[in-house]
């Protein structure tokens, strides 16, 4: 799809997963080949707060306390995160001007922290190659 109204007014293309494409297909014949991806029943486009009141709507629903539409971006950009997603790549995709926007979107689960605290635990699997920062500060240590 192709996002044509981000708040400093650049196009954007963003891509979608082969799943999100063959349902956006299905739901609406054409859909992704358009600027507008989602479009209501009347034919117009989804607006932001057309998707508040969907979120708010559903949230109500389901129980839950209701959450804006930019939580979903957050839970886009910590899932992609999680799954070992470069931070670059994300920012792109969120279409963030600044790393650190990004950043401020990105939240870790306790179990990825977990995750990556053990890796430290784990054995190395080869030695580090020449030049490396490991073998620079060894060397440092060495007497002659």
């Amino acid at each position: 799809g192709h996002l044509t109204a981000t708040k400093g007014g650049r196009v954007r293309y963003v891509p979608l997963t082969r799943r999100l494409a063959a349902g956006l297909e299905a739901a609406q014949p054409g859909a992704g080949k358009t600027d507008e991806v989602l479009k209501r029943d009347n034919g117009r486009p989804f607006r932001e707060s057309h998707v508040a009141d969907l979120l708010a709507k559903v949230a109500r629903e389901a129980g839950m306390p209701p959450h804006g539409p930019h939580t979903l971006r957050h839970t886009f950009c910590s899932h992609l995160a999680m799954r070992g997603a470069a931070v670059s790549a994300i920012q792109v995709l969120a279409g963030h001007q600044d790393l650190l926007t990004t950043q401020r979107y990105m939240h870790l689960s306790p179990n990825m922290l977990d995750a990556a605290i053990k890796l430290l635990d784990a054995p190395r699997i080869r030695e580090a190659p020449r030049g490396d920062i490991v073998e620079t500060l060894a060397g440092a240590f060495t007497s002659d």
